[in-house]
């Protein structure tokens, strides 16, 4: 039985971006053990994967002295459980992982790149994430980027050797799980929850925001262009949901005290039914500086939510605009406005759109066809050693 060591920073990678797969692999002749650092969602992720985790502490700043423990620690435990692949996510594990990986003379180091976190940094910062991940990328056996653009980028900028590179079935590093994110799946107790909690009235127009609230996920400039349209809209609301992460990327005062006092503004710390949100809203507005491949994006897609988004890498492979959504201008709160302007006025094409969306989601991004093409690739690299 191949052993699996899939491994993230924090627990919520595993619990969130990867639900599921982890018990697929199981499932599917796969010794699998869980790794990241500690958090309050553990126990739930082993509940929901059935499988061992190990906790090796890890940070998602930049702390040296802590890395080199972090990394001293992952090289003793690959050394113990002597896995035949490890298979990283997240920056930071993705280094530490890599490096001891191939210290402890693993032979299938696999990174997947989910985003790029430089193109948002500037100065010594980014020089400092560009050489990062140019490190984790030469130390990994296997660069797996999860979306066609992101692979585009990393080969025009060539931040690994393209005989590593490869982009597993249409992209996305877990799809999205059709029976759970369909409308026919919803059940009429949580909805009418849902709605109450919103004070639901069908008489408004929701517009629902899904993530961090941080600066790059463009919370700036959709609560700016937000507040033009509402000052000519009151029947508008917008449901944000995502916590603050203050030690990280803040948002702007302005934009703390806009989210706090606004009276159109609903904002809920975290949903693990985010669907329920998605079948009420009336479109996601999605303004992100940088992105893998959204699972925000397909879950909406999904629900038959329709989609703004920016054009960014990532975004781009799953909305076709004017075919499948509406795409807008990045870090630009002008564009933004003038295509949520747009969208208001043709409820009609936005619904055309969203059922497009949903048929290409389908066809490409079922979770149960990229987990099978995920466990195949792994077959494959088995295979040959």
């Amino acid at each position: 039985m191949p052993k699996l060591i899939r491994i993230t920073t924090v627990p919520m990678a595993l619990k969130n971006l990867l639900a599921g797969q982890m018990r697929y692999m199981k499932m599917n002749g796969f010794d699998v053990i869980m790794v990241s650092a500690d958090g309050k969602e553990r126990e739930d992720l082993i509940a929901q994967e059935g499988c061992p985790h190990q906790v090796i502490p890890m940070t998602r700043k930049i702390t040296p002295y802590a890395d080199i423990r972090s990394l001293w620690k992952l090289y003793r435990y690959f050394k113990k459980e002597k896995p035949d692949i490890v298979h990283s996510h997240t920056p930071k594990a993705g280094i530490l992982a890599m490096l001891a990986a191939r210290m402890a003379g693993i032979k299938i180091r696999i990174h997947t790149i989910a985003g790029l976190r430089f193109v948002t940094s500037s100065g010594m910062i980014r020089t400092i994430l560009v050489r990062a991940e140019k490190l984790t990328t030469k130390w990994a056996t296997h660069v797996w980027p999860n979306s066609q653009s992101i692979l585009d980028y990393v080969k025009e900028h060539k931040l690994a050797d393209r005989q590593k590179l490869a982009l597993i079935g249409y992209g996305s590093s877990n799809g999205v799980n059709l029976e759970r994110f369909s409308p026919q799946a919803l059940q009429s107790g949580k909805l009418e929850a849902t709605k109450q909690r919103l004070q639901y009235d069908e008489k408004l127009t929701y517009l629902l925001t899904v993530g961090r609230v941080v600066k790059d996920k463009g919370i700036d400039e959709l609560l700016q262009a937000f507040q033009r349209v509402y000052s000519e809209r009151s029947d508008l609301r917008l449901i944000l949901i995502g916590f603050f992460e203050d030690d990280l990327d803040p948002v702007s005062d302005e934009a703390r005290k806009t989210l706090n006092e606004h009276p159109a503004i609903i904002h809920i710390n975290w949903s693990d039914e985010v669907e329920y949100f998605m079948h009420v809203a009336n479109m996601l507005v999605h303004p992100s500086y940088r992105e893998g491949f959204s699972n925000v994006l397909l879950q909406a897609g999904a629900m038959h939510c329709p989609i703004l988004c920016s054009r960014i890498e990532g975004n781009v492979d799953i909305v076709d605009d004017g075919h499948t959504g509406i795409i807008f201008d990045v870090k630009d709160a002008a564009s933004l406005e003038q295509m949520l302007r747009m969208a208001l006025n043709h409820p009609t094409r936005l619904k055309t759109y969203a059922d497009n969306l949903r048929g290409k989601i389908e066809q490409r991004f079922d979770q149960r066809f990229v987990q099978e093409s995920l466990k195949t690739r792994y077959l494959q690299l088995l295979s040959v050693q």
